[in-house]
């Protein structure tokens, strides 16, 4: 059943390009973004995630980064090589990227544009944890509060994703529809390291409707040579201003642990919650936890 403050899916021009995005809870209530990972539609952030964050009293906005889901596609960039990874991770030597996660970072905020909100919580998952950091960074006057969530500060001394983690990211996309299917229920139990029947059951239907909404390997691709070319913000983190909040999974395979504890410590008085068993995903038995500690900090913030 959809709520009555519920707006469907709309396009928005922002930063020259338009942006889907979805609307859930009341008009008046505090604006709250939530910006999704590497390669993930906004309904990676379930509506029912979504409906537990507007009972609690905001406005959440959730949107398609450019790329991916049904905002614009972009061009340029060839598939990320395993030798300029290497290059990367010995010389530090940046990728080569159509585009920045500053340029993500300026989409966001051209949404806030084109939706008229001045200033609003900001949460981000993974690579949107890296877009809401460069929001609170370049944006600082847009930015109630930060929520970085199982992501990181490009800092190249952490720990590198599993083995399994990485071969996940360098894989070839899935030729068929079965195979597509199939990929993204591997995908999502190595992701959230061990047992959850919930999401296991709702694992085929997500698939279904991420499939129905569009695929698009190459921006994939582009959005990792984002992530890769942006380089290392923990000189920068320093700088922001905006009460943070960091979530973290104790297990997380492919943004490791000590990624969240290396953020909490780049931000002054940033705080730190670490969620113990959680991989690198929202798992439904944890959204109680989740929900309470963004809806708690977003509170805390208001001026």
């Amino acid at each position: 059943m959809t709520a009555p403050d519920h707006q469907p899916p709309q396009l928005a021009r922002s930063n020259g390009i338009e942006l889907c995005y979805e609307i859930f809870g009341k008009a008046d209530a505090d604006p709250l973004f939530l910006i999704m990972g590497l390669g993930a539609q906004m309904i990676h952030w379930d509506d029912e995630f979504c409906a537990l964050l507007a009972e609690r009293g905001f406005r959440v906005i959730r949107f398609d980064n450019r790329d991916i889901g049904q905002s614009t596609k972009m061009t340029g960039g060839k598939r990320l090589s395993a030798f300029e990874l290497i290059r990367l991770r010995l010389l530090g030597t940046p990728v080569a990227a159509p585009y920045l996660l500053r340029d993500m970072a300026a989409d966001t905020v051209g949404l806030m544009d084109a939706l008229g909100i001045a200033k609003a919580h900001i949460v981000g998952a993974s690579m949107g944890g890296m877009i809401a950091q460069e929001i609170a960074m370049l944006y600082p006057q847009r930015v109630l509060s930060l929520t970085s969530i199982m992501s990181s500060t490009g800092n190249p001394k952490l720990p590198q994703p599993t083995r399994e983690a990485t071969a996940l990211l360098m894989a070839a996309p899935p030729a068929t529809y079965e195979e597509y299917l199939a990929r993204f229920a591997q995908t999502w139990k190595l992701l959230r390291v061990g047992s959850f029947p919930e999401d296991e059951a709702k694992d085929r239907s997500r698939a279904e409707r991420t499939y129905a909404r569009g695929l698009n390997p190459a921006g994939v691709g582009r959005q990792l040579r984002a992530i890769l070319g942006s380089g290392n913000r923990k000189p920068r983190l320093g700088a922001i201003k905006a009460p943070t909040l960091v979530i973290h999974g104790t297990v997380d395979p492919l943004v490791r642990p000590e990624a969240g504890r290396d953020t909490a410590a780049s931000i002054p008085g940033a705080k730190l919650v670490e969620i113990v068993g959680m991989g690198h995903a929202l798992p439904i038995p944890m959204w109680p936890q989740i929900v309470d500690a963004i809806a708690a900090h977003a509170k805390a913030s208001n001026h």
